[in-house]
């Protein structure tokens, strides 16, 4: 049995926790803050409940194995998840409206054609269909497995080219396209460039830069599902962290650690605000990369040939603004849980988030919003009111000064009038709303793509210095709920199987 000790008490270090208790180690989590959760955090006032961060879980398969390998009850057991249908109502810019259900590829193909046209369903379920080659190829050394020494196998994006029609030749081997090209040159309807684009964004990626297998993150989402946990994605960090107490993980709330204690070359424990030292046999790091070269003392802990966190175009992580409102009114029973408001001018939207190509950014005045209105009791006071969560991605470090009251007020105002293309008249039911600026210590990278070099890999979770890891959204295989369980999955069985170990089989 050895001694653990995790920095963070996020999804990704829960996940590595619970995993290594159970192995029989002794597990010690110190988390600055006051709670447990990371980007899995919600607003609670007045009977009212609100999430803000992550909305809706992806792949919960990460999580049924997670509950299924730590104890003996499923996770359907300490959670309740629905699956959302349908999936998502998209609003485009030209007032055309299409609700996709879930996880029903045949039922989005006839969707889009009721509503796009003739055509629209099988241009976006064959570009569904090269995703899942992408995803075939990928997923393992992607999201199962330690990302490899040789990393660079993975710069050459998966996603493969179009077959080209006539009698000259067809396109052979993977495309070196970025996602918006892509979605140009087949796609050609605005409205499903716009909704392949939004993919991207939400998970703040640029699609003028990335890699075209990023197509996986909408096929992910129609081929596994969206599901919503009762009670909030809150509820399943809850979950998480009551079956990290059942296995015996001690945690340590408002204990920041200001240091790694290496002994003999080798990480040996952590160090403690109020100066002491908890000794420990290895150390598991839910940080950014930048506060674990601190944590370091300055001492890089991934070699010059690994991947390193960088702040290029691709690798910047975005924020959200959220805006969540208290509204009087029940919720309509045919309400969809999640609308998308697409941006009325796309180019605009992502000059404004990732600049216009010289490096300036200009505020967009309407941009893509993502408006949530769960059918939950667990979130509104009676059926009588009704809990709505509004979200725009956007550039935490300007065009605008997320400091400024004013500024951000009269962007959450525009947000509302926006989203009542998804609500009609829901200014006049607003009760109260708060708005909730991006800050730093809640941006968080979109999950690991192939492709473009490597510049949308993460660093490893196993670094140069023996005995120290890293976990979560920072690290290999990247951001989201999902991504982050399975980071902690693969941290674990380093650490319980050694360096050499390849992955699940």
């Amino acid at each position: 049995m050895a001694r653990i000790a995790v920095i963070g008490a996020g999804m990704g270090a829960m996940a590595a926790a619970a995993r290594l208790a159970v192995a029989g180690h002794r597990v010690a989590v110190f988390e600055r803050g006051a709670t447990h959760g990371g980007a899995l955090r919600q607003l609670k006032r007045d009977g009212f409940a609100f999430d803000t961060g992550p909305g809706l879980l992806h792949l919960p398969a990460v999580y049924r194995d997670l509950f299924l390998k730590t104890g003996r009850e499923p996770l359907e057991s300490c959670v309740e998840l629905t699956q959302v249908d349908p999936a998502a109502r998209h609003v485009f810019a030209d007032g055309t409206a299409v609700s996709l259900p879930n996880a029903s590829r045949a039922g989005v193909l006839a969707a889009l054609d009721e509503a796009l046209g003739a055509g629209a369903g099988e241009r976006w379920s064959d570009l569904v269909s090269r995703a899942r080659e992408a995803w075939d190829a990928t997923r393992r050394p992607l999201l199962e497995e330690p990302l490899w020494p040789d990393w660079r196998v993975l710069g050459r994006d998966p996603y493969p080219a179009v077959r080209k029609r006539g009698l000259f030749g067809r396109g052979k081997g993977p495309t070196t396209a970025t996602l918006a090209e892509v979605a140009r040159r087949e796609l050609a309807d605005p409205r499903l460039i716009a909704l392949l684009e939004s993919h991207a964004l939400a998970y703040g990626f640029d699609p003028r830069s990335a890699p075209a297998s990023a197509v996986v993150l909408p096929y992910m989402e129609q081929t596994f599902g969206s599901w919503y946990p009762r009670g909030g994605m809150r509820a399943l960090a809850d979950a998480l962290y009551e079956r990290c107490v059942a296995r015996k993980v001690e945690f340590s709330f408002g204990t920041a650690v200001t240091g790694i204690v290496e002994k003999n070359g080798r990480a040996a424990g952590v160090e403690l605000a109020d100066g002491q030292v908890a000794e420990a046999e290895f150390v598991v790091a839910g940080v950014d990369p930048v506060r674990l070269v601190e944590l370091c003392h300055g001492r890089e802990p991934w070699g010059a040939d690994d991947v390193r966190p960088r702040l290029g175009p691709g690798d910047r992580a975005t924020g959200r603004l959220t805006v969540c409102l208290a509204l009087r009114g029940a919720r309509p029973g045919n309400a969809a849980h999640r609308t998308v408001v697409h941006a009325a001018d796309r180019t605009a939207e992502l000059a404004g988030v990732f600049g216009d190509g010289s490096g300036l950014r200009t505020p967009c005045d309407r941009p893509t919003v993502t408006v949530l209105r769960p059918d939950d009791p667990a979130t509104r006071p009676d059926d009588a009111h009704e809990a709505v969560t509004l979200t725009a991605t956007v550039a935490p470090h300007g065009p605008v000064d997320w400091t400024d009251g004013e500024a951000v007020a009269a962007d959450a105002e525009r947000m509302t009038e926006i989203a009542e293309a998804a609500v009609p008249g829901l200014r006049e039911r607003v009760l109260w709303r708060e708005v909730l600026p991006p800050t730093d210590d809640a941006l968080v990278p979109g999950p690991a793509l192939a492709g473009q070099e490597g510049r949308f890999l993460r660093p490893a979770n196993r670094t140069r210095i023996p005995g120290l890891y890293a976990v979560g959204g920072w690290s290999h295989p990247g951001g989201g709920p999902a991504h982050a369980g399975m980071s902690g999955a693969i941290v674990a069985g380093l650490i319980v199987n050694g360096d050499d170990w390849h992955g699940s089989t």
